[in-house]
Order: C-alpha cells, then structure tokens, then sequence
C-alpha cells in the first residue's frame, strides 16, 4: 500500500492528458465552491493545492476574479494549467514539503489531500496553518473513516486513505480551525466528503 501511495504522482504525470480528458467540467462542486469563496474579498488570494490540470475548478476562481496560486507534483499538469491561464501564478511541488512563505484568504484540497497516506495527512494541518491569515478559508475532501481504498486509473492501483472524522475534527482544533461546514458522502455533489472550516 505505501508503493501504491509514494506512485501517486508519477501516475497522475504520465496520464496528465488522459486525466484532463476525462475530469467532467460539469463543475458539480459548484454549490460547495461558493461556500468557500463566500468569506473571501473579490480579488483575494487562493491556493489550490493539488490543482491539476486547472480546470474546472482553477479555472472558475480565475474566471469569478480571484488570484489563484496552483500547485501540482506533476510538471505535465502544472504545464495544463500555464498554457490556459498564464494569469495564474503556477508551482511544481509536493504538498507534503510545500513552503511558499506567504499566506492566502482560501486554501483548497479538493481531490488531493486524501491521496496521502494517513501519516502524511496529519503532517498537513500545520503546513495549512503556515498558509493561513487569520479568517482563511480551507477546505478539503476526505474519506468517511480512518484506512486505505484503492481505486484504479488506468489500469493502475490509485490510492486513496482517510483518517476518522474525530481525527480531522481534532487536528483542525489543535491548528487553529473551526469548522464551518461537514457533510459526509454529500449526495449532491457525487457522494464526496467535505470539510469547510475556517482560521481562528
């Protein structure tokens, strides 16, 4: 299970095209965006962390006039994103190391985050804390109980893990978050699991 975890990004940079091909643009996480960008001004400053190829949803912050700082382990996707938003400020970087000495008004995991081992997952909550203003917005996607499910993405073991729910709850504390919002399995946006919470 931990070589399935540590292939995660050169996975996901061999078939950045595939990928891109294939992510719906239906932009399902709408309702839930727009939760997250409620408390943010117009113009704040965003990081994705784990972006992918920017779209759909890079793409709809830059197109609703936020700053968006993307961040991706894989070179071909980060090239996605530069080729369609140059206005974009976009890194190559492993979120487990990330240090971009700055502070920004939303930070996102959508999709990403739950790619880590559990491990690594806890190791995050300060590296969010290290990127937050006080009133920043976070939000990110998670499992509904602490272990490994694997999926499969082009015929390749695709690892996913989760922490329990009082784990997550107790981390954000221990960092400085309160949770706004949590919902598990939310039906109307594909059944993810989603935690919106925001710096104290």
């Amino acid at each position: 299970m931990t070589s399935d975890a540590a292939n995660i990004i050169d996975l996901y940079d061999r078939h950045a095209l595939t990928w891109d091909n294939v992510r719906s643009r239906s932009l399902l996480e709408k309702q839930w965006l727009e939760r997250f960008l409620a408390p943010i001004p117009s113009g704040g400053s965003i990081l994705d962390i784990g972006c992918g190829s920017g779209e759909p949803i890079a793409g709809f912050f830059i197109r609703s006039g936020y700053d968006v700082h993307g961040v991706d382990s894989s070179p071909a996707m980060i090239a996605l994103c530069k080729n369609r938003f140059p206005q974009g400020a976009w890194h190559v970087g492993d979120m487990r190391t990330l240090a971009l000495g700055q502070t920004f008004a939303g930070i996102l995991a959508w999709d990403s985050f739950f790619h880590l081992t559990e491990a690594d997952q806890r190791r995050m909550f300060a590296i969010f804390r290290a990127h937050a203003a006080p009133g920043t917005a976070l939000m990110f996607t998670s499992g509904t109980k602490n272990g490994v499910a694997m999926g499969t993405f082009e015929g390749e073991p695709l690892y996913h893990a989760s922490l329990a729910p009082d784990e997550y709850r107790a981390l954000l504390d221990a960092h400085g978050f309160e949770i706004v919002a949590h919902v598990a399995e939310d039906a109307t946006v594909g059944g993810h699991t989603i935690w919106l919470a925001r710096s104290k």
